[in-house]
């Protein structure tokens, strides 16, 4: 493909303004970037660092993981939230030890195949841990390339075929450039190329901007949903996970029906952390993180 004119400034900011995150270390493992990566699904760099860290250090390698109880998983993962990718990674390192020997494959599809891994895990994991030419889009990159490209203010709603084929003709040739370019314009939407404040003046392409050139046009696409928090099911199960962590053990269910004065709500949310399988029912009305 033509080299593109966005690639050199975008590349040239990535290297002098990159912030020095431990899973972008030469040193990180694959299982050290495949971690990172479930834990920034929706949560900021700064939620995650602290569980990551303490993540890694107690199970650096898949086998390490894969030999503890899920119920370990979810509790060091801790008020990260949508625990359900604790046990995900727990599920996906027993794989790795099963299919491929305890080592992070690194073909795309053989990520794709593990659980809980699904298209832009497996393209990050194959891209930054691998050095591998995908197309790697997450809502940062999508924004940036939405405004730059389209000249849209933000993204379509879902991720659709021509975004992805737009996004996979922008890549370098060269795998190892296209790695940077993937992780690049992802730092550029996270830091300068913002959902509500953009920093235009910062901007290493707004020249080539076509979102700016044509006066920064408003959305008109539907408005974003604003997710409520307070006094939902998720708060409910929040709080309750957060009992059964901290117990370390099994839990008499009166202590549970403190947490949540609606009984209703309470159940149905206990229910739906057995149903997932983040919670396990004993005898005589106890509950427990899965394996204790």
């Amino acid at each position: 493909m033509p080299i593109s004119p966005l690639h050199e400034p975008v590349l040239g900011w990535y290297a002098a303004n990159a912030r020095e995150l431990p899973w972008r270390a030469p040193s990180a493992s694959p299982w050290a970037v495949l971690v990172s990566e479930v834990m920034l699904q929706q949560t900021p760099v700064a939620r995650v660092l602290p569980v990551y860290l303490e993540w890694v250090r107690r199970w650096p390698a898949p086998a390490d993981l894969a030999a503890c109880a899920p119920g370990a998983a979810v509790r060091v993962w801790g008020r990260l939230g949508y625990p359900r990718r604790a046990l995900r990674l727990h599920e996906a390192a027993t794989a790795i030890v099963e299919r491929h020997d305890g080592r992070v494959p690194s073909s795309y599809d053989d990520l794709l195949a593990l659980p809980g891994v699904g298209a832009y895990t497996a393209a990050a994991v194959a891209s930054f841990a691998f050095r591998s030419r995908h197309a790697v889009l997450d809502t940062n990159v999508r924004r940036v390339l939405a405004r730059t490209v389209s000249g849209r203010a933000q993204p379509p709603s879902s991720l659709g075929s021509a975004e992805r084929r737009d996004a996979e003709e922008l890549l370098p040739d060269d795998p190892e450039v296209a790695a940077t370019w993937a992780v690049a314009v992802m730092e550029l939407g996270a830091l300068v190329c913002t959902a509500r404040a953009p920093r235009c003046a910062d901007c290493p392409v707004a020249t080539l901007c076509r979102w700016r050139a044509s006066g920064q046009p408003d959305w008109d696409g539907p408005p974003p949903r604003v997710q409520r928090f307070a006094g939902t099911d998720r708060q409910v199960r929040g709080l309750l996970m957060a009992v059964l962590r901290e117990a370390h053990g099994p839990v008499p269910g009166d202590r549970l029906v403190a947490v949540w004065s609606d009984g209703d709500q309470r159940r149905r949310a206990l229910d739906g952390l057995v149903s997932d399988g983040l919670v396990e029912p004993l005898a005589a009305n106890e509950f427990q993180l899965p394996g204790g």
